[in-house]
């Protein structure tokens, strides 16, 4: 699952962190606001430290999930499901007599054991209302199925449920817009993961059930639907409803059970005789392809690489509205949420959801064709799917746009404070815990680490033999590693021990010492921790140019030299010369040697570092980067350039130049022009001028910028022009310029506009403006509309984070106090005063 969790990375707000990582962070991978579910009676810890000591394992097994039956309906007013469920299901091992289902806030009309057509009631208790205890009808043993029918309603939003600060809800299903009341699209959908589909139908909630699944929909006939597996059938009724029956004869996980409802367009796609359908809103269908469109070649892609097919009989995406994570690998349908709608311009600048796509794919083959045997071991999941986003980038676009993608996910690893977490962990507060930056990012990585070790070949034969070994069952970290063990030959404890069972990561000073004919190479391990990593890594001896020796060594002690002999001073010495690492590292290189590095090292990572010294150091080297094969390296080295003021160079100003207009990456292009932008330069006005028309936001934002320099009153009518179609960067400049010189006019554009603006940076600079702006609204109901909305925004930020933000608000709220204390307004004035006393 992608969670998405959207603020824990705020924090990189605060840090010195550049636009190029913070953007890919609150795009794409933003997965840390906590998403909340239900504490089950064996988790709710009795004290806030009680947790620590509660070890947290696979869920015993008593009765197994064979097969499930659901037929539902809706009430849009309620917003009830009323629903019947026949589930079949069998002893584990031990002889039972009785049964536990998951089952929360339901009201149960009736629960009977089924034989033939014949129904016999059974006793049963529901004295917390989360839990069905069920007493049957006699002892059954070992491979004795038994047939249940329970009649029950849903009432998913009388469900009160424990969880986090940031989400006080986990209810399964949810209705959007049901009685039409706003402009919003009218939908329904589930959620299960972590353990909240047992919101809407009783089952046995956890991971280490499978279980085969029908389900019957009935909604109104104007409304497509969709569920897991095949729509078998459907069948229209006398009073306008319509039903609609699914049907997965493969075993999954009951919180990858999935319903959707609502009005979608369905863009029919195929991998080979596979459909391969997107549901998208009317209006997203001509764009839905340029979306969604790489999913075919990603399935033929994955199914390659793992020797391993799609196991599945179709694969079907859904946006939802409202969406409480950021997307869910609900098993052949596969949820996200609406940031995944781009529009044409959006996608000039590039697909910002394709890695979303990767990952949740991915976990059809790790996730839900081998599901995780417990929450404690989510990583065999998570990881997965994080560095399948490396494996499709590394394939569609090359490898130094899957390096930069490595790079930006370990450093929100770095950045989330979480070092001191296992990947594979025991003992949490609350099973939501375990979603998070290890399970995510530093698991990927891990893996990253591992496939560099074993190689290619071991690697990917590792994961087939892992694949086919649990197919449709669930798996935990000690089974992958017998799958590795099978393969290479090789004990592979130490690795398991090390970075599944284990936390942190190393911390290296390297140094560089050459004499009488020999070049010192001193590696310190520096964590504070007092562990020791043991680190298998190449160190590459350059004589001259390319021309360079390899050498395999371990870093094992707390400081390891090794000797290299060689005629004369090497021109380079790079230690982990492949650059997969999950460290931090302090490599003390001259920046002659970091000047060859970047020419003759090659990897994304060696440039990256080389131009990340000169900047740090001031250097004119840093200039390379303008013309660095990959765009993201252009990139940086521009974002470096500015922040430095350095190119005043002429030399490095005409490479700039003609960046602003030749570039093919539009995102480069963009910030080329934001630079010349920022020079206040009346020469460039027939750029700026030429660009602002661009197709892409990006682009033509910058350009917009740079008409506000030199022309703002042709600008503030550009940006009352463009503001119909005004997203992204575009959309951020046309507010910007609006604000500072509009009018109490433009109160309704700005306020949408500061709703719609995606979460990040960019928008809490764009709520300081917005209550700076509020200064020139009269209307009091307006400005506290406003003011309300800047405080949402502020409220869904967690508390820790908040005293970094709070100034700037408190300096707008006070402003705007004192103003409306002027014009009288002065029980609207005591009420922003107030707001963040």
């Amino acid at each position: 699952m992608q969670k998405i969790r959207t603020f824990l990375y705020l924090a990189c707000i605060f840090a010195n962190t550049q636009n190029l990582i913070m953007k890919r962070i609150f795009l794409a991978f933003l997965f840390f606001s906590v998403t909340v579910t239900a504490f089950s009676q064996d988790e709710q810890p009795s004290t806030d430290t009680a947790w620590k000591y509660i070890y947290r394992g696979t869920y015993p097994r008593i009765n197994d999930l064979v097969h499930t039956k659901l037929a539902v309906s809706f009430d849009y007013d309620k917003q009830w499901l009323y629903g019947e469920e026949w589930v079949t299901l069998q002893p584990y091992f031990y002889p039972t007599d009785s049964l536990t289902l998951d089952a929360k806030g339901m009201d149960i009309k009736e629960i009977a054991l089924l034989n033939g057509k014949s129904k016999t009631p059974l006793k049963f208790s529901y004295e917390d209302s989360m839990q069905l205890k069920i007493t049957l009808d006699k002892i059954y043993k070992k491979g004795q199925k038994y047939t249940l029918y329970i009649k029950y309603i849903s009432r998913p939003n009388e469900l009160k449920l424990s969880g986090s600060a940031a989400i006080t809800e986990a209810k399964g299903l949810y209705f959007i817009n049901p009685l039409g009341k706003t402009g919003e699209h009218i939908e329904i959908w589930t959620q299960g993961e972590t353990e909240s589909n047992s919101a809407w139908f009783p089952t046995i909630d956890k991971p280490d059930q499978k279980t085969t699944e029908e389900i019957s929909m009935t909604v109104p006939a104007k409304y497509v639907t969709l569920s897991n597996g095949i729509l078998v059938r459907q069948k229209k009724n006398a009073d306008g409803t319509r039903t609609d029956d699914w049907k997965l004869d493969l075993p999954n996980a009951p919180y990858l059970f999935f319903m959707g409802v609502g009005d979608y367009t369905i863009v029919k796609d195929f991998y080979k005789k596979i459909p391969v359908n997107y549901y998208v809103e009317k209006e997203y269908a001509p764009v839905a392809k340029k979306i969604f469109g790489e999913t075919p070649a990603m399935i033929g892609f994955f199914s390659k690489i793992l020797d391993y097919p799609y196991a599945w009989p179709k694969y079907d995406q859904i946006v939802g509205r409202e969406y409480v994570s950021g997307a869910m690998e609900n098993t052949t349908a596969t949820l996200h949420q609406d940031g995944a709608y781009q529009n044409a311009r959006q996608l000039v600048d590039g697909n910002a959801w394709e890695d979303v796509i990767s990952h949740e794919l991915f976990h059809h083959w790790f996730g839900d064709l081998v599901t995780t045997e417990s929450w404690s071991n989510i990583t065999v999941n998570e990881s997965f799917a994080n560095y399948s986003e490396y494996l499709w980038r590394e394939h569609r676009y090359g490898k130094d746009d899957a390096d930069a993608g490595n790079f930006d996910e370990m450093q929100g690893y770095l950045l989330s404070g979480s070092s001191d977490k296992d990947l594979v962990r025991f003992y949490y507060k609350n099973r939501e815990d375990v979603f998070d930056a290890v399970s995510y990012n530093k698991g990927g990585r891990i893996l990253h680490m591992l496939r560099n070790y074993v190689g290619d070949e071991a690697f990917f034969k590792s994961l087939n033999k892992y694949l086919n070994l649990y197919k449709f069952q669930s798996a935990e970290a000690q089974e992958l590693r017998l799958a590795f063990e099978d393969v290479t030959g090789q004990d592979m404890n130490w690795f398991w021990n090390q970075w599944y069972y284990g936390n942190g990561q190393p911390s290296l000073d390297i140094n560089y010492d050459y004499s009488n004919g020999t070049e010192r190479v001193i590696v310190n391990q520096t964590q504070k921790t007092g562990k020791i990593f043991k680190l298998p890594i190449a160190i590459d001896v350059y004589k001259s140019g390319t021309t360079k020796k390899r050498y395999k060594v371990w870093l094992e002690n707390p400081s390891d030299t090794f000797y290299f002999a060689t005629l004369q001073k090497p021109s380079l010495v790079n230690v982990d010369a492949d650059k997969v690492l999950l460290a931090i590292k302090n490599d003390n290189k001259s920046e002659d040697e970091f000047e060859q590095q970047y020419k003759y090292a090659g990897n994304y990572m060696d440039r990256r570092e080389a131009l990340e010294y000169f900047a740090k150091n001031k250097s004119d080297k840093l200039a390379i980067g303008l013309n660095d094969k990959y765009h993201g390296l252009r990139l940086l080295t521009l974002e470096r350039l500015e922040v430095g003021g350095e190119y005043s160079d002429p030399a490095v100003l005409k490479t700039i130049e003609t960046i602003a207009v030749k570039d093919p990456n539009k995102k480069v292009q963009a910030k080329a022009i934001e630079i010349l932008a920022n020079m206040q330069d009346k020469k460039y006005q027939p750029i700026f001028q030429k660009y602002v028309t661009d197709s892409s936001y990006s682009v033509a934002g910058a350009a917009l910028k740079g008409l506000a320099t030199l022309d703002p009153s042709q600008a503030y009518a550009l940006a009352k022009k463009y503001s119909s179609d005004a997203l992204d960067d575009l959309g951020a400049e046309v507010s910007t310029i609006i604000m500072k010189q509009g009018s109490p006019d433009d109160f309704d554009f700005l306020l949408n506009q500061f709703k719609n603006e995606p979460v990040g940076q960019d928008k809490v600079i764009s709520g300081y403006k917005f209550a700076n702006y509020l200064l020139k609204v009269n209307d009091a109901n307006k400005v506290k509309e406003g003011v309300d909305e800047i405080m949402k925004f502020r409220n869904q930020i967690p508390e820790q984070y908040r005293g970094y933000i709070d100034p700037g608000f408190k300096q707008g709220f006070d402003k705007i106090s004192k103003a409306e204390k002027a014009k009288g307004n002065t029980e609207m004035a005591d009420y922003v005063e107030k707001l963040l006393q």
